[in-house]
């Protein structure tokens, strides 16, 4: 009986698995080849082999070039260091060894094209930094080392990403995915999460980062890249439009449709679209929420997302269970006289069968999860009293 039971616990687990991975690729924003440099960046950066022999073999799957994976592995150096990249290159040679063994004959993709004759390193690469980062950088740092200055322009920025094997998007998807690997660079994460958002990556791409992250490296990097990710896209200056400056706001609100600024103010619903306001269980809830049905093959998952100070009702799931992947922002999750548990993105929540509880955000903050219903003969929810304001009220800001 337990090891029936232990089977088919490992059934539903792959059932709900093989359904997020539909669900998330019908929502894809980066194309296959992103996808796959993102593991590639990160096991280089960290120095996982192991793990980075498998996302090597699942790059070359997903259509990435043997040029484009040496490029990967060689502008890491400049980001995870030398012994990394070597590491990284040794790694991927054995790859196309045994790929090779197999009969498979990965194609080298196209060669970079010439560098400019009538321009010096330094120039293009002080031309490419500019353009990269949106305006001319210099600093006190750069002043007291004026060598790492020359460094960075000519060498990483010159040499480098004149190099066309990949474009300036995949090369930031390749950077932001290292940074967030490793530990105390989230000065330059930062920096390369706003050089990512300038050269076109949006919003939503750079969360799916986050999202594959998570999945690929675990809770821990996708916390920190999400965490960086949501201040920057919360720092982000205002765009002048006609009338005035006007901060991140849609165009509804742009061209003066008429939108609460709650509403106006909160992003996308963490790494899927956010979807339309949550009228089906508005009734079940405090505050404005808004829902985004991902899937109802095989397996329930919706995306919801909370507006500040948005939350549902105590209720209970019966039978089933439910679990809830943190996708964007801060929230709440809290059993029945248990203290209330603060999620933000990465955190997992496994809620069993009959136990009472609600999230939602908090006051300041808008809120975004996956729920994941889990299979279950005559399952049900059962809802219940709001949380009231004076027990919301009490929780720390």
């Amino acid at each position: 009986m337990k090891t029936f039971l232990v089977l088919a616990f490992a059934g539903v687990l792959m059932l709900i698995d093989t359904a997020i991975s539909e669900a998330h690729i019908m929502q894809n924003h980066l194309n296959a080849k992103q996808r796959a440099i993102i593991p590639i960046a990160s096991f280089t950066a960290n120095g996982d082999l192991d793990r980075l022999r498998v996302a090597l073999n699942e790059g070359l799957d997903a259509g990435l070039t043997v040029g484009e994976v040496k490029e990967i592995l060689v502008q890491l150096y400049a980001y995870a260091g030398f012994p990394r990249s070597l590491n990284g290159l040794g790694t991927f040679m054995a790859v196309l060894d045994e790929r090779g063994k197999k009969g498979i004959r990965d194609r080298e993709g196209n060669a970079s094209s010439p560098m400019p004759a009538n321009k010096s390193s330094l120039e293009l690469g002080t031309e490419n930094q500019t353009k990269l980062v949106g305006q001319p950088v210099a600093g006190p740092l750069y002043e007291f080392a004026p060598e790492i200055d020359r460094f960075l322009k000519a060498h990483l920025f010159g040499d480098i990403f004149q190099r066309d094997v990949l474009t300036w998007q995949d090369r930031e998807v390749a950077t932001v995915a290292a940074l967030a690997t490793i530990e105390g660079v989230n000065p330059q994460l930062q920096g390369h999460v706003a050089i990512a958002l300038h050269n076109g990556l949006t919003p939503e791409q750079l969360r799916e980062v986050v999202g594959v992250l998570h999945l690929q490296c675990g809770p821990k990097v996708a916390e920190n890249a999400g965490a960086v990710l949501e201040r920057v896209l919360a720092s982000r200056k205002p765009v002048t439009v006609a009338g005035g400056p006007v901060a991140n706001q849609p165009k509804s609100a742009v061209h003066g449709a008429k939108e609460s600024p709650r509403r106006a103010e909160m992003p996308d619903g963490g790494l899927f679209p956010r979807g339309e306001i949550n009228e089906k269980y508005a009734k079940y809830f405090t505050g404005t929420s808004y829902l985004n049905m991902l899937t109802t093959e095989r397996v329930f998952i919706d995306n919801v997302t909370f507006e500040p100070g948005c939350r549902n009702f105590w209720h209970i799931h019966h039978k089933g269970g439910q679990i809830l992947l943190v996708t964007g922002g801060r929230g709440w999750y809290q059993e029945w006289r248990k203290p209330a548990r603060e999620l933000r993105a990465g955190d997992v929540v496994n809620i069993p069968p009959e136990t009472r509880h609600w999230h939602g955000a908090t006051k300041d903050s808008w809120f975004s999860h996956v729920a994941v219903e889990v299979p279950a003969d005559g399952g049900s929810t059962e809802w219940l009293e709001p949380v009231s304001d004076e027990a919301y009220n009490r929780l720390p800001d």
